[in-house]
């Protein structure tokens, strides 16, 4: 095999002059385009001398890495068209939009989106006014950007959204522009291992370009500053095999780039190729490019006795007074002319006849491609019905199971009826989940070094479905590359450390609601579905790091047409959240579920029916029986359920009059009221679950003031006591745990006596008999290490 230093000194012309001259003016124009919306309110095509009023009053944007982004998408542009391929784009570096959005308008599918922006001098006026000005389009490639899946906003994401998109595409090759300021963020960092996870069988494939124009904001790319050797042995140790088209010429750039990117394509097909026709998916090497250019190639090269061109100050805006400086209005001016726009647009303000015909046409133009607009390829997925993986409920809370481990059999047939469209994500924890039995289904996909003992349990399999890796960041890049471009799935991970992945989901849920809301083109999505477990209330050995319910807070923080949380609190429930969440749309289902035996209360019909009102009485574990209630008891998550009936059930025994409504809580966001929430509680209903005057005790999975939030407008919000997780806490049995929290049956029974007036005094001998069992009950854990079998193995008594 040639070495890579060969390939990168490969001086071939594969250009013609012809093509030469056409792709370099096609590249000018694109850059010309880049530079007019930062600039630009006016004189669109320069037929009148530059005038300060035809500048914006503010100049934002990013031109550092536009040019260097359209010579990729140039060059990618000619392959489509020799090999009629089926290409994405992916645009990493930050705030790259320009170079997206220029190619998109010169393709024609930006006018076909948005007609306003038509392809003349009038649409192009519109297009450059639009951009990063107010009521227009941002800076990143935002959902209002075509053939974009990606925003770039937030660093460090591109390549593992490029694999997801390439998972189970076999036709795709996805492109990825990683910027080097990108690249020294953790999440690229684990990325770029992704090419262990890439079957050459069944999935497309994904070619990274490193660009290195050596800057950021302020300051030099690490990746830019270390020596070519150094550079070359890490994306090989990554396992990858790099090309390198560095210089600054453009004219011998771009034959370089022409047949390094052919090598990378005909290697690329040449690898499917032969895993296809033999079967065997041992990982190949698959092609990479490190793409050295200058920051802000082809603009300023100084500006006021500041080198400008492959330096930081080409980063945004590279001349920054063109309006009030004289000066720096003729550097623009003669900055804009230099690529000729009167030879490169016609009278009308259209790209000319001869640039046109270097576009792909219809769907092969990258801005059109449908994966990037998903929804549009999504198939439903085949569901087996929940219902047959029901546990036998003969009575309430009188029996254990593992609710995950029921789910896994019914995830185990979603796989085996989707499987090139549905895949499980989870960072080395499918098996302490209690997930196992999907392996049943299809194993992990793995296509590093295999042992002997690997047979013996390690659930290995090049052709495996079930995706992990010890990184939630790769994990949901892929997963959100994946349901962007239509396929399904599910990601289950420790509920301590999906924080890892906060901003990750920020970003998407905003993608979804600027998508849902304001883009009647973006075809709707699958949802992400979270699988959170292994929570707070049992973390019996890890302790106080692995205790932290807050990933609730962060997702009740976005738009509540977009986010859903789920407390299901059996496994009959479980079932019946995860297939709705399985057929939804444009949403992020957060599901609550612990994977630790706990106890069954409903049958299957009455799990369903529970969770499709998101909230209900439990007539069976109330005493009030239909008349107005004492107090209250309310429960949301599976340990919060079990203590506060416990709780109920010394309160009747100890007080056989008292009349308490229980409640449960499934979907947390009924709470809201529905003006808030199209499926939120009317005051109405909530005055009939709640009351308008009397206590209700809540007992919550996570952090108490979340309730308090959600429900701070409501009447009764001052009789609302709200018990959860207040951070207290180590290596504890369950019932400690409880304790140190106050959400355990002593403390919620001694919240009742406190607050229903005619049991201050009659309860206070009760009361004294519940601290002595808080008491006790810690001195056993302390001796014994573990709770006492009465509350090990407690049953609803019935």
């Amino acid at each position: 095999m040639a070495s890579t230093s060969e390939v990168s000194a490969d001086t071939r012309a594969p250009l013609t002059p012809d093509q030469l001259r056409k792709m370099d003016a096609y590249w000018h124009a694109c850059n010309y385009l880049a530079a007019g919306m930062i600039y630009l309110r006016a004189n669109p095509l320069l037929r009148e001398p530059l005038k300060k009023e035809h500048i914006k009053n503010r100049l934002l944007g990013h031109w550092g890495s536009d040019p260097g982004q359209s010579f990729i998408w140039i060059h990618l542009n000619r392959l489509i068209k020799k090999y009629d391929l089926n290409v994405m784009y992916i645009a990493g570096p930050g705030h790259g939009a320009p170079a997206t959005l220029a190619n998109c308008y010169l393709e024609g599918y930006y006018s076909e989106i948005y007609p306003d922006k038509s392809r003349d001098e009038a649409g192009l006026l519109k297009f450059f006014q639009q951009f990063s000005f107010p009521g227009g389009i941002g800076s990143h490639c935002t959902p209002e950007t075509p053939g974009s899946i990606h925003e770039g906003g937030e660093l460090g994401y591109s390549v593992s959204h490029a694999y997801g998109a390439a998972f189970d595409n076999p036709d795709l090759i996805v492109a990825v522009a990683v910027g080097d300021g990108e690249a020294e963020t953790g999440p690229l960092a684990t990325s770029w291992h992704s090419n262990k996870f890439l079957n050459p069988i069944r999935d497309g494939a994904v070619l990274p370009v490193l660009h290195l124009n050596g800057y950021k904001i302020a300051n030099p790319t690490i990746f830019a500053r270390i020596p070519h050797e150094e550079l070359e042995a890490m994306l090989i140790g990554y396992g990858h095999k790099p090309y390198f088209v560095e210089g600054d010429d453009p004219s011998t750039m771009h034959q370089k780039m022409a047949s390094t990117l052919e090598q990378c394509v005909l290697e690329i097909r040449s690898i499917q190729q032969h895993a296809r026709s033999t079967g065997d998916a041992t990982r190949p090497r698959w092609p990479m490019i490190v793409l050295r250019s200058p920051k802000g190639w082809t603009g300023p090269k100084v500006v006021d006795g500041h080198k400008v061109e492959g330096s930081w100050r080409a980063h945004q805006v590279p001349v920054s007074d063109p309006a009030t400086n004289p000066k720096d209005l003729k550097l623009v001016e003669n900055w804009l002319r230099s690529y000729k726009p009167e030879e490169l647009f016609d009278a009308d303000g259209r790209l000319i006849a001869e640039l046109q015909d270097l576009a792909p046409s219809g769907p092969r133009r990258i801005s059109a491609n449908p994966h990037a607009n998903g929804g549009l390829l999504r198939k439903e997925l085949e569901l087996p019905d929940f219902r047959d993986y029901a546990v036998e409920v003969k009575a309430p809370g009188a029996a254990y199971a593992q609710p995950t481990d029921v789910l896994a059999h019914f995830l185990a047939e979603v796989m085996r009826r989707n499987m090139s469209s549905f895949r499980v994500f989870g960072p080395d924890e499918t098996a302490s989940n209690r997930l196992t039995a999907i392996y049943a289904a299809s194993k992990k996909t793995w296509l590093a070094e295999f042992k002997p003992d690997d047979a013996d349990g390690g659930e290995l399999d090049v052709a495996g479905r079930v995706m992990e890796m010890l990184s939630e960041h790769t994990l949901e890049g892929w997963f959100e590359g994946y349901v962007l471009t239509g396929r399904h799935g599910l990601l289950s991970t420790y509920e301590a450390f999906v924080h890892v992945i906060d901003s990750m989901f920020n970003q998407h849920a905003k993608w979804l609601e600027k998508s849902k809301k304001e883009l009647d083109w973006r075809a709707p999505v699958p949802s992400i579905n979270f699988l959170i477990t292994s929570l707070v209330w049992r973390q019996d050995h890890n302790g106080f790091t692995h205790q932290d319910p807050g990933f609730l807070d962060v997702v009740t923080n976005k738009s509540r047409d977009v986010v859903r949380i789920y407390l299901p609190p059996d496994a009959n429930c479980l079932l019946s959240v995860t297939d709705h969440c399985l057929r939804s749309r444009d949403y992020v289902n957060v599901i609550v579920a612990d994977k630790q035996e706990h106890l069954q209360y409903l049958t299957m019909e009455d799990a369903v029916i529970h969770c499709t009102k998101g909230i209900g009485i439990w007539d069976w574990a109330s005493t009030d029986n239909g008349e107005e209630p004492d107090a209250v008891m309310a429960s949301a998550g599976d340990i919060p359920t079990m203590e506060s009936l416990a709780a109920v059930a010394i309160l009747k025994q100890h007080f056989p009059d008292l009349k308490i409504r229980f409640v449960n809580v499934v979907d947390l966001f009924r709470l809201m009221p529905e003006a808030e929430h199209p499926h939120g509680l009317s005051d109405r209903d909530f005055d009939s679950l709640f009351t308008t005057d009397k206590p209700v005790i809540f007992n919550f999975h996570s952090y108490p003031s979340l309730i308090h939030k959600l429900t701070y407008r409501r009447k009764n919000h001052d009789n609302l006591h709200v018990r959860g997780y207040k951070e207290k806490g180590s290596i504890n049995t369950p019932l400690e745990l409880a304790i140190l929290n106050q959400i355990d049956r002593f403390d919620l029974a001694i919240d009742v006596i406190d607050r229903v007036p005619h049991l201050r005094s009659v309860g206070a001998h009760v009361k004294e008999w519940l601290k002595g069992q808080i008491i006790e009950s810690i001195r056993y854990a302390h001796t014994e290490g573990i709770d006492k079998e009465e509350i090990r193995n407690w049953k609803w008594p019935g």
